[in-house]
């Protein structure tokens, strides 16, 4: 079976749990300012703080999106590696030290140092909850994938735990919590995904000619909603089929069967003289029945180590200019929407100065490079190790760690669960600091003491997590990396602008600042909504039907807005020049 949870996964699972929830409670009473709970006094070390950088960055979807699209598509899956790690660049040479010299406590504060306007703390309050939000879903996506494997539990059963826990640590110790939360799970998921591709490099590369790892899978869904695989009904008792786990070779350079140990570019080398079986999908209604079929596909490893195979970028092998614009629109999210999502900005006001900054900026830098090279060899070694669920992508990097035996697959799932922990503690940290501090404090001028700041931050955070809960179970079947990159998307197009232009065009006004925001996140997001994408994979219709009801050329926002925001904050500020200097 698959999906199997173990007594050792389980209690695993229970230790990580327990670790962090002990640490909010020991953090918590230790935190009982506004400054302590949203920002945790600007008194982490900048070493921690590079770290936990990483831990909140690493989420649900650079760990299980990016090595499941790797394993399914190979190639496709690491342009979304590079474009996540290319935006620190803009993180680390823009906006880094600026930002920790003009914010408090949100990235509101920033845009607002010089203003001191009302309208711009409003938009860049909304522009943080909605981002915010957006970032959630595949981060309760990818939780609600975890546990079922892990604990045995429902999908939504692991998207309401994540939830609850989360709850629990931002309602606890706020920013001091969620910091060391984020060090030590960034600290784990690096150290173990390392042993985990030292662990495919020593196994190997082997073929498997079998008929059944060779012969197509079914799915077939029932009027009644009931499943049946392979002909049988679906379940985990004895007896009942299940997909099988597929991913394997089917010809290795020389005629070899197997290669023995290899070093990480011999892996490579090797793998692109070879060839990869993937599993093409097709889905059929035929009298209400609906059915799905994987069928094995042998294909040349030296297209897979080239992008263009999986639906994201399958245009990228043709001439259609759309599907090429739709790539370059992506990569220039991922590369603008690092340094332009509110729960990374935030952290920079976590240490004393603006030299800790830049130096936690740079560690962030390194260990989150070190694990991006990893997803590459995890990912292709799902592709060939035998252990992938061709119903659930998310799932590859933990079931490759379960082909090596059920330990690794517990501290790697356990691992993967805390990544969601502190990815979805440093967004409702976030989100709770925007409520309180921006649209309660600064805009609608609510006279609260430290106290009551703190109270209604956790009670802010409790509201948040249900809605990341709701939208985790609505988002069920969805890639996390997939979900991602319209975050990014989001993100950039609403924030980068403003504070790009604010630091370096002295023609900024506040009334071209407050415009951006909202033209960006307005625009992005109802260009997503009516994409191509979201009519097929949100709205559920079929190819050509989603094709034909689409309304933008191609489904990835940021190449039209991203220029739109900035452009929207140069006209409108040229506009108000006169009035703001009277």
């Amino acid at each position: 079976m698959i999906h199997e949870p173990s007594i050792l996964s389980v209690l695993v699972f229970a230790g990580f749990v327990a670790i962090t929830l002990g640490l909010s409670f020991y953090f918590a009473r230790k935190t009982q300012s506004s400054a302590g709970y949203f920002a945790a006094g600007g008194q982490i070390h900048w070493f921690v703080n590079g770290v936990a950088f990483a831990g909140d960055y690493l989420s649900a979807a650079s760990f299980l999106g990016i090595c499941g699209m790797i394993a399914f598509y190979g190639y496709d899956g690491f342009l979304y590696s590079i474009g996540f790690l290319a935006g620190w660049v803009v993180a680390l040479f823009v906006v880094a030290e600026p930002l920790k010299r003009l914010g408090k406590y949100t990235f509101a504060d920033a845009l607002n140092s010089q203003f001191q306007s009302r309208a711009i703390t409003l938009s860049a309050g909304i522009s943080t909850l909605v981002v915010s939000v957006f970032y959630l879903i595949p981060q309760m996506v990818g939780a609600g994938t975890l546990i079922q494997p892990l604990l045995g539990f429902p999908y939504w059963v692991g998207v309401v735990l994540v939830g609850i826990i989360v709850v629990l640590i931002v309602a606890t110790a706020g920013m001091v919590s969620t910091t060391y939360v984020q060090f030590i799970k960034g600290a784990l998921l690096v150290l173990f995904s390392g042993i985990l591709t030292v662990m495919i490099l020593n196994r190997g590369l082997k073929v498997d000619t079998s008929e059944e790892a060779n012969s197509p899978q079914t799915m077939v869904k029932l009027a009644d909603g009931s499943v049946q695989i392979n002909g049988s009904p679906h379940g985990h008792k004895e007896g009942q089929k299940d997909l099988r786990p597929v991913g394997h070779l089917s010809k290795l350079p020389g005629g070899k069967t197997e290669t023995g140990p290899l070093g990480p570019m011999e892996y490579l080398a090797t793998l692109q003289q070879s060839e990869v079986v993937l599993w093409t999908k097709k889905e059929a209604i035929v009298d209400g029945v609906k059915t799905t079929t994987w069928t094995p596909t042998p294909t040349a490893g030296s297209k897979i180590l080239r992008p263009g195979n999986s639906p994201t970028f399958k245009g990228l092998q043709s001439d259609k200019l759309s599907s090429r614009l739709n790539f370059i629109s992506l990569m220039l999210a991922l590369f603008c929407g690092t340094a332009s999502l509110p729960h990374i900005l935030i952290r920079y006001y976590t240490v004393k100065d603006q030299a800790a900054a830049r130096l936690s900026t740079v560690v962030g830098i390194g260990t989150i490079g070190t694990f991006y090279v990893l997803t590459l060899f995890m990912g292709l070694g799902a592709m060939t190790s035998g252990s992938i669920d061709l119903t659930n992508d998310n799932m590859s990097a933990p079931l490759l760690a379960k082909s090596f035996g059920d330990l690794l697959f517990a501290m790697i799932s356990a691992i993967a669960f805390t990544t969601v922990l502190g990815t979805v503690s440093g967004l409702i940290v976030a989100a709770s600091g925007a409520v309180v501090h921006d649209l309660l404090s600064s805009v609608l001028r609510w006279e609260m003491n430290d106290h009551e700041k703190v109270r209604i931050g956790k009670l802010s955070s409790v509201i948040v997590g249900v809605i990341a809960i709701i939208l985790g179970i609505q988002f069920k079947d969805m890639n996390a990396g997939f979900l991602v990159g319209w975050a990014f998307s989001v993100a950039a197009s609403a924030n980068l602008p403003s504070l790009v232009m604010l630091l370096f065009w002295k023609g900024t006004t506040k009334q071209g600042i407050s415009a951006a925001i909202l033209v960006g996140l307005f625009s992005s997001l109802t260009w997503i909504l009516v994409s191509e994408d979201t009519f097929a994979k949100v709205y559920g219709f079929k190819a050509d039907a989603a094709a034909a009801a689409a309304m933008v050329p191609f489904s990835q926002p940021g190449l039209v807005t991203i220029p739109l925001g900035f452009l929207t904050l140069i006209v409108v500020s040229l506009l108000t020049r006169k009035k703001s200097a009277d």
